[in-house]
């Protein structure tokens, strides 16, 4: 979605604009190219991999990263606040951008164990430090409850419990090839092949669900807005594109959130409550890819994007 992103963020002149996802430095490098001689784009991302890939790419595309100036940061983009004061900037006077989810890089490369497409050990760590734990810790240490708490509220997987039956009594599980055969068995014997009509993988909901607890994306994304919001200054923009109902829900909750002025009950006769209107929300329905995006890349599909500017906070 890179011509929403462009034309929802609009980089211009000698602002400051963070990719809080640079992945491979595809929005990054169009951001940087229209800035001027005094702007700065900053690029996070908490793959060390994508971020080597990034500066090659951005160098290869002719960019010497001092005019504009260009910041690659290794770091959880729910720690933005933080990774803008070590650099230096106080608040963000262009805007915020962040791509959630999956990069094609890392679901391609299959050492990651993003996929249930490819046989590869069962990972899906976004940073793969070794504190970090992978995907078959969980499957392989949990509970059944909590396994099964875990399909239910991040995969909305209606067949959670079976699956996590199966799933204990079938480890140790290593390999994603293992596990999507283990899902695709329980949800062909109760439901048959095709889910009410469902035509994706039998094992997408599961293998969603334990990504996003493994990098705790939900709570990761959460602070994420808040930090951004938090550091935007007036006129400022922040977009996020999704992609998934959870991700997607968060993100309209807390834009409302910052958009809502007065809490106070409805008769109540002065306002005590000081909430402030803090975000004008841009987007009312979430923009989708075009046809002939999802034509070209069936990934993007289910992208949403949304989008906010700060506006100034009236005195109480």
């Amino acid at each position: 979605m890179l011509p929403e992103v462009i034309e929802q963020l609009a980089p211009s002149g000698n602002k400051i604009y963070v990719d809080a996802t640079a992945g491979l430095g595809g929005h990054l490098s169009e951001i940087a190219k229209k800035l001027g001689p005094g702007g700065t784009a900053i690029g996070i991302d908490q793959d060390e991999q994508a971020l080597v890939m990034c500066r090659q790419r951005l160098t290869q595309l002719g960019f010497d990263f001092k005019h504009p100036r260009i910041e690659l940061v290794q770091g959880n983009f729910s720690d933005i606040q933080q990774i803008c004061k070590r650099l230096g900037i106080d608040s963000i006077d262009g805007g915020i951008l962040a791509d959630i989810g999956v990069s094609s890089m890392q679901l391609d490369d299959l050492t990651r164990g993003f996929s249930f497409l490819h046989d590869a050990p069962l990972d899906m760590r976004m940073n793969q430090a070794p504190s970090i734990q992978t995907a078959a810790d969980l499957v392989n240490n949990l509970s059944e409850k909590d396994l099964a708490d875990i399909l239910y509220k991040y995969g909305e997987e209606r067949l959670s419990r079976p699956i996590a039956r199966r799933i204990v009594s079938s480890r140790p599980i290593n390999t994603t090839g293992e596990l999507a055969q283990i899902v695709s068995s329980v949800i062909g014997r109760i439901q048959g092949s095709k889910r009410g009509g469902d035509k994706s993988h039998p094992a997408t909901r599961t293998f969603q669900a334990l990504r996003i607890a493994v990098n705790d994306e939900l709570a990761v994304l959460e602070n994420f807005l808040n930090s951004s919001i938090r550091i935007l200054a007036p006129g400022a923009r922040i977009v996020v594109i999704s992609f998934h109902s959870l991700e997607d829900r968060l993100i309209k909750q807390i834009f409302k959130e910052y958009e809502t002025s007065c809490i106070c009950p409805p008769k109540h006769p002065i306002c005590t409550c000081s909430k402030r209107k803090e975000l004008k929300i841009i987007t009312r329905k979430p923009l989708q890819p075009s046809e002939k995006e999802t034509l070209a890349n069936p990934r993007s599909r289910s992208a949403k994007l949304r989008a906010g500017e700060r506006v100034v906070v009236q005195e109480v």
